[in-house]
């Protein structure tokens, strides 16, 4: 097991990121009727097209007990007490079923697209996570003294003019659950100490304790225990049925994507950690070929034992063997990209991992 606890008698919760392909409103309407067959959250993610947040209260109002979730809002593309605001409104709109997955993205995105500068993630994230809390507790005026944010903002910074507040609205909890989406060894012990829940892509059951398996340890020795078991979501695209092994080849572009795509060389967190899986040569062959402008050649040096394992293609009892993998890794929300097959629709998937996952 990868976290301290156990998953023992409690079922893994089934997730899903939400796809824009066919349109917003679309993907709300298809969360609207998975929650009817077992879908427990639904991750919305933010990157550079429309906002997450818009969606998010759109969910809200579309569904009844779907958990909606940010997967991820970008730390640097609002000020902590924004994002704090921000989790506080959607948990009002539905009733307390939010949840604030945060993630500091990468340079390129930060910095090409918000103009703003890519600095100490770390610090950063754990700060936010301090000042979200202080936001949603009320216990007093909020202030803050940090590396990265000092509240009020100090006189010789501003005007001087600035004054301690109290959110005005008082939140339907005091406490909305954290997420946070690390990979790095820092990272990931800041997320065990510091959050609610963990995000890691490209989670590989069997190894996960080999490659987080310290990070995450040091960080649960720091964890406050009225944080509870640190809650992971992991997961891949799924496929049921007795010949979709094929259908595994449709990550491949994800996969490269990331390994090769997400990062200039040496600033690619999801290429190092393909590397610590140690699939350093094929991982510097995907971002030589991807950031040659080859996407489809890095694509098809995806390794098969990679695709297989971030993947959950095959018949039956294969896919059940991969739930308890998973289970037995201290996933507590798998987190699905759904393949209909013949004979088995996306609400079927759903319906199925739910009742396998009891």
């Amino acid at each position: 097991m990868v976290v301290d606890g156990t998953t023992e008698g409690i079922p893994m919760q089934i997730s899903m990121q939400l796809s824009y392909a066919g349109g917003f409103k679309e993907a709300a309407d298809q969360v609207a009727e998975l929650e009817q067959v077992g879908l427990d959250l639904a991750w919305v993610a933010e990157a550079y097209g429309f906002d997450g947040v818009s969606l998010m209260g759109y969910l809200a109002a579309r569904t009844e007990r779907v958990q909606i979730a940010s997967g991820i809002l970008p730390i640097y593309t609002r000020t902590p007490t924004l994002l704090a605001m921000t989790a506080a409104g959607v948990d009002a709109l539905s009733d307390g079923r939010c949840q604030l997955g945060l993630g500091a993205s990468g340079p390129q995105v930060i910095e090409g697209w918000h103009g703003v500068p890519y600095t100490n993630p770390l610090g950063r994230t754990r700060e936010i996570i301090d000042i979200c809390r202080q936001v949603w507790a009320r216990e007093d005026r909020l202030t803050h003294e940090g590396r990265n944010y000092t509240l009020p903002l100090p006189a010789d910074q501003g005007t001087g003019l600035g004054k301690p507040l109290k959110l005005i609205t008082r939140p339907v909890r005091s406490r909305i659950p954290i997420w946070v989406a690390s990979l790095g060894p820092k990272n990931v012990e800041m997320t065990a100490e510091l959050a609610e829940g963990w995000m890691p892509l490209f989670f590989l059951p069997e190894k996960a304790n080999e490659v987080w398996g310290a990070d995450l340890a040091s960080g649960m020795a720091k964890r406050d225990p009225e944080l509870g078991q640190l809650q992971i979501s992991a997961g891949g695209l799924v496929a049921i049925g007795d010949d979709v092994a094929g259908v595994r080849d449709f990550a491949r572009p994800l996969v490269a994507l990331y390994v090769g795509g997400m990062g200039a060389k040496g600033k690619n967190f999801y290429n190092d950690l393909v590397c610590r899986y140690g699939f350093e040569k094929e991982a510097a062959e995907i971002q030589d070929l991807y950031l040659a402008g080859h996407k489809d050649e890095a694509a098809a040096k995806v390794p098969d034992e990679l695709l297989e394992s971030t993947t959950l293609c095959g018949p039956e009892g294969y896919i059940k063997e991969r739930l308890a993998a998973y289970k037995e890794a201290g996933v507590t929300h798998l987190n699905i990209n759904p393949v209909p097959t013949p004979g088995r629709t996306v609400a079927q998937v759903v319906a199925d991992l739910k009742a396998w996952s009891e």
